[in-house]
């Protein structure tokens, strides 16, 4: 499977940004799927994941402002980002998972299968 993240860019605190990742491969519909991110000098942390059947995990600090959806018809997951914030500044990665989850700690530390290569979100004050 290969990842293409997309939608990165520059914009002001408060404004609203799509991010999309599509796959290659024909069991996209099964496969677990996640954004990640990570800042200058920080760790990579957890940002949202959608598995199979719809349902969503969301990292607290971007809970009520980003929504992670998927289209299984076009192979693709989104982030739609809202109400950004300069600490959202970040290169934002999508990957996937073979294996499902069903808790928020597993959404979070599982190991993914596939990652795609990152895109630049930057959010200024």
């Amino acid at each position: 499977v290969q990842l293409q993240a997309s939608g990165g860019g520059l914009v002001q605190a408060g404004g609203s940004l799509r991010l999309s990742c599509a796959a290659s491969g024909r069991t996209f519909s099964r496969y677990s799927m996640a954004w990640f991110r990570q800042a200058p000098g920080k760790e990579r942390e957890f940002v949202a994941a959608i598995v199979w059947s719809g349902r969503t995990f969301y990292a607290d600090s971007v809970k009520g402002r980003f929504t992670i959806s998927r289209a299984n018809a076009k192979n693709s997951v989104y982030l739609q980002m809202n109400s950004l914030k300069p600490e959202d500044t970040a290169v934002y990665y999508c990957a996937a998972r073979e294996v499902g989850f069903i808790t928020i700690t597993q959404a979070m530390t599982s190991p993914y299968d596939y990652w795609g290569q990152g895109t630049l979100v930057t959010v200024s004050s």
